[in-house]
């Protein structure tokens, strides 16, 4: 052979290019078979089957609330003196008075049933009334007793009272200068009274206006009031 030296040198690049042309596919082949492997194994964490218990826990239920004593049922006598506290509250916004809870109740309530009551001369009932009428139907209903029917015998046959000595259900007498009484009412508190005006009919009005301060006569309280009769 004239060029052995060739040979020898082609043959030895053939089998080089042969080696470095399959040696890839083998590494290919091989990280292939590991990858999903290792794929596989990253679903699970480090812990074992074993370590996780057999059943998992149920459901946490609040324990069962620990019966109390139940809160006492309010006494009837809780019971009256919370209607009667809303009963004089009631009265006192109606009439605008100030009231110590005190106070005959029944007067406050009958007074309260007669408020806007029209003014009628010579009658006594809801539909109308005068002055010395609404005095007299208030006193029978509430005390049971009949007064005299005029303002003029009414001041006859009271107790006089200072006006500073006033008491709720006296009553308040007017006139004008030196003439007669002509006028009569029923004293509530703080200065106030209920009567029949000609102008109104049933209301609240106060001392202290300028009209009944000039013509504030005196107070009477009646005398033994369940003795009180008619002539």
């Amino acid at each position: 052979m004239k060029h052995p030296f060739l040979y020898c040198l082609a043959a030895g690049s053939l089998a080089l290019s042969f080696f470095f042309e399959r040696a890839p596919d083998a590494s290919v082949a091989v990280r292939a078979s590991v990858a999903p492997a290792v794929a596989e194994a990253s679903l699970f964490p480090a812990t074992t089957m074993k370590e996780f218990p057999a059943e998992l826990p149920k459901a946490i239920t609040p324990p069962a609330s620990v019966p109390g004593p139940k809160p006492a049922a309010p006494t009837a006598a809780a019971l009256a003196a919370a209607r009667d506290s809303l009963a004089y509250q009631y009265y006192g916004q109606t009439l605008g008075v100030h009231l110590a809870f005190d106070e005959n109740k029944d007067l406050l309530r009958t007074v309260t049933d007669w408020i806007g009551t029209p003014y009628r001369y010579g009658n006594n009932s809801h539909r109308g009334t005068d002055c010395s009428g609404f005095v007299t139907r208030v006193f029978q209903e509430v005390y049971g007793v009949v007064l005299k029917r005029s303002s003029r015998s009414m001041f006859a046959t009271t107790q006089h009272v200072a006006k500073a000595q006033m008491q709720t259900g006296d009553l308040v007498f007017f006139r004008r200068g030196r003439g007669p009484i002509y006028h009569v009412g029923i004293y509530l508190k703080n200065g106030k009274f209920a009567h029949s005006a000609t102008n109104g009919g049933v209301m609240v009005s106060s001392l202290h206006e300028a009209y009944y301060r000039r013509n504030f006569y005196a107070a009477g309280r009646v005398r033994n009031i369940e003795e009180a009769t008619a002539e």
